[in-house]
């Protein structure tokens, strides 16, 4: 299940750039032309030659740096790292020789790079910084300054107080600046080559330079503010109502306007040279065309955001697009500006361009705007409408029933009922089995666990946006272990041994290192994994992931800084060396135990559900589950996962060597190398096993026996009723408000551990269970008494039955 359709993005986002001039796409146009984008799933820029080579593809600029924004010059592109506190430049051609023009730490936004110098905004200074440029441009200039544009040996930028007006700087910047010297109120600027170019706040176009032919009645007026690009002999932008691309060129003595990509929408445009670039509306991929060649050609570049993430919705002039949050995620956090707030001046009709052989012109009979308020108040009222009677059927129809009914395991007579496909089960009325309902039960299930989706978006969604991880010398991480001494050693992750620290500022973390040695296959297993947890934990911040707070990379040293998890790993209350004094909580508290598996849950359904694209953790186990101060649980080491294949490919999962842990990996993974997400919710599934059982996912029943699976051990009773026969003989029997919720657990462990990923059931319904299940043990779901687990007579139907097989 891809958490954020494509269709729904496109719906959602129709944001130009915010800030003004900044942009997630940039094209350089000098000798080896080449466009960078930013990704919207981990904030990594990469960048494509435009070379017209067929099976090119696109390099990765420093994978473990998120980055916020790119511009790009004649022969070098830049980036803002998310957050602003740091910039870094590189060639186009050799993306890898990555160079820190700038380090914090003061945040930055509006980069603008020039042919040969860049500048950025420092928002909380107000001013404007300069580097490279040779001297020819000041090392700051005082001010509120907003788009930030720079060109061929000058940049501009707007005033923000009253008059509007356009500063230039820089050898050419005079003689830019004189072209604006009678503007009225100019919204944005865009630059290129020796030209900028300015929207007035009238819808006209204004171009700088001898010969622009500014005058000219071709010259599009009905253009989006946030449109506009310039390079050097031509400018394109986006016209209304639209959003297709028109571009004149400039400098000769006529105007020649053309329609590149006739019909295509596009996000926003970026230009150098005679280059010019779009991200298309519709699949967030990129194309690119010459002015001296009008044919749009598509760029092995796809998923970029569509837009500059600003901190929080105060940042934005009106509003910001729903769950844009979402996307944001992988480049630091924050909110995409709703670009439907344009409240520009109305758009001028203009006449066809003059030219002999023109593309065929959009039609431009316009809407009436009565009909536009019409159907506006028309959606919002149906919207309204369909919400009251969702409203009225949930807690109407469902409200003279008790929540939990719809989600309590039915084990009357499942001793003698063989176990049956679901979809047969629920539509008969016949004997019930673990895997069955009466009738009924599946429509509201399925209905209750679509409104479950809704709610836990918000319970399971990203709980705050926190800094960058911090690097770190390996010697800070050498004293904040003592030398990596034996007694601060606490465990072991997919690629090193954990130690427990203390920095500088008394913050106690946890410190993994990578094995070292000189083997190179063993670097390159280190290198993997130390790259996969620094990609995938830099842009996830949930309450059930462990948090990422740095990292340090030294000459062969790989680290890991998370925070300090105060009660250890689950493993290790569930199977302790020795018995603790006092016993661990765990041991004796039914409700703690499922109260753990819920925490964990949620932060699986985060990754499955809501992180984009889905990642596969592929190493779910219990001593990968973390416990803080509070005993809330979350799941870490991240050295294995990998991005979920059914967001990239039709058939819905990766062949790929298996990968894990012995006991808790999917025998369809581990046998045919088939990864799903259903992969984790079997390892799920063998951790709520081991939590109802305390037996590890491998034992032995006795001393010298054969090895024995937790699976094998414990699903056959619980199938036939007889979950009593298995329960961890070390916590006490449960009560009555408790039995149910172990009930209603352990049948849905026996759908997690289904030998087929498609008969297992999604992480949201898994959610949406074990919510049930603690509310029970809190006694909020009501006092049905009875309790223990013989043959038990409950007439409740089966949560289960809401866990349709559907495909993932």
């Amino acid at each position: 299940m891809t958490p954020l359709p494509l269709l729904l993005l496109v719906l959602l986002i129709g944001a130009a750039p915010a800030p003004a001039s900044a942009s997630t796409l940039a094209v350089s146009g000098g000798a080896s032309p080449t466009v960078c984008g930013v990704a919207a799933v981990n904030g990594t820029v990469y960048c494509e030659p435009l070379s017209g080579a067929a099976n090119s593809s696109a390099s990765a600029v420093a994978p473990y740096i998120a980055f916020a924004e790119v511009s790009a010059g004649r022969g070098f592109v830049c980036g803002l790292r998310a957050g602003g506190a740091a910039l870094f430049c590189w060639p186009p051609a050799a993306p890898g020789q990555l160079r820190r023009v700038y380090n914090g730490p003061a945040a930055l936004e509006d980069l603008a790079v020039g042919a040969d110098h860049v500048a950025a905004y420092d928002e909380a200074a107000r001013r404007i910084l300069w580097w490279r440029g040779g001297g020819r441009f000041p090392a700051y200039v005082d001010g509120g300054f907003r788009s930030l544009v720079s060109g061929d040996g000058f940049s501009c930028a707007v005033e923000t107080n009253s008059s509007g007006a356009v500063r230039c700087w820089g050898p050419r910047g005079s003689a830019v600046q004189t072209a604006f010297a009678n503007a009225s109120a100019v919204s944005y600027l865009a630059a290129g080559g020796t030209r900028a170019c300015g929207l007035e706040a009238s819808g006209a176009v204004l171009c700088s330079g001898s010969g622009s032919a500014n005058s000219s009645g071709a010259v599009p007026r009905d253009l989006y503010l946030y449109g506009l690009a310039v390079g050097d002999s031509h400018a394109c932008g986006l016209r209304r109502p639209n959003h297709t691309a028109v571009c004149w060129s400039l400098g000769g003595p006529t105007t020649t306007v053309y329609y590149p990509a006739y019909g295509t929408a596009f996000e926003f445009l970026v230009a150098d040279g005679n280059l010019t670039c779009g991200l298309v509306t519709a699949d967030f991929t990129v194309l690119c065309w010459s002015s001296t060649d009008l044919v749009a050609t598509q760029v092995p570049l796809q998923g970029i955001l569509p837009g500059v993430c600003v901190r929080n919705e105060s940042s934005c002039a009106c509003d910001y697009l729903p769950q844009s949050e979402l996307l944001c995620a992988g480049s630091g956090g924050g909110v995409i500006c709703d670009r439907l707030c344009d409240i520009s001046p109305p758009p001028t009709p203009i006449s066809p361009p003059p030219s002999s052989t023109p593309p065929p012109a959009p039609s431009r009979r316009g809407v009436p705007k009565g009909w536009i308020a019409f159907a506006v108040v028309g959606a919002v009222g149906a919207f309204a409408g369909l919400c009251s009677i969702v409203y009225c059927f949930v807690f109407g129809f469902c409200s003279n029933k008790r929540v939990h009914n719809s989600v309590q395991p039915n084990i009357a007579s499942t001793a003698a009922a063989p176990a049956a496909d679901d979809d047969n089960n629920n539509n008969n009325g016949g004997a019930s089995s673990p895997y069955g309902s009466p009738n009924g039960s599946r429509a509201r299930g399925l209905f209750r666990r679509q409104l479950s989706r809704v709610m836990t978006r918000q319970r399971s969604g990203p709980s705050s946006f926190k800094d960058q991880a911090e690097e770190f010398t390996f010697a800070q991480l050498e004293a904040a272990t003592k030398g990596f001494a034996l007694e601060a050693k606490i465990g072991e992750g997919s690629f090193g041994t954990v130690y427990r620290g203390k920095l500088p500022d008394g913050r106690e973390v946890a410190i993994k290192r990578g094995e070292s040695g000189p083997r190179a296959r063993r670097f390159q297993e280190k290198e993997s994994a130390f790259r996969s947890e620094l990609a995938f934990l830099s842009r996830l911040h949930h309450k059930h992931l462990v948090g990422l707070v740095g990292y340090c990379e030294e000459n062969e040293e790989r680290l890991l800084v998370y925070e300090y998890m105060k009660n250890g790993a689950l493993y290790d209350h569930l199977h302790p060396k020795s018995p603790p004094s006092p016993p661990s909580p765990v041991a004796s508290s039914w409700k703690l135990r499922i109260k753990i598996l819920l925490d964990a849950s949620r932060g699986i359904e985060y990754l499955h559900s809501y992180a984009v694209p889905p990642i596969i953790h592929r190493d779910i186990k219990s001593s990968n589950i973390l416990l803080d101060g509070g005993w809330t649980a979350r799941v870490s080491d991240f050295g294995l996962s990998l991005m979920d294949p059914e967001a990239e490919e039709a058939q819905g999962h990766l062949t790929v060597k298996a990968a894990g842990t012995v006991g808790y990996m999917d025998p369809e993974y581990y046998g045919l190398h088939h990864l799903t997400v259903k992969s984790d919710v079997y390892g799920f599934g063998v951790v709520t096993l081991e939590v109802l059982t305390g037996k590890r996912a491998i034992f032995k029943e006795a001393e010298g026996g054969n090895p024995v699976s937790v699976v094998d051990y414990a699903v056959p009773s619980i199938v036939a009723g007889e979950l009593c026969k298995v329960l961890d003989a070390r916590a006490p029997e449960p009560a009555a408000d408790e039995a149910e919720a172990v009930e209603l657990v352990a049948y849905t462990a026996v759908h997690c551990v289904r030998l087929e990923g498609k008969d297992r059931p999604a992480m949201a319904d898994i959610v949406a269970n074990l919510e049930t299940a603690f509310a029970l043990c809190e006694g909020s779901a009501g006092d049905r008494g009875g309790g223990g687990f013989g043959n038990s007579s409950s007439s409740a139907s089966l949560s289960i039955t809401s866990m349709d097989d559907r495909e993932h």
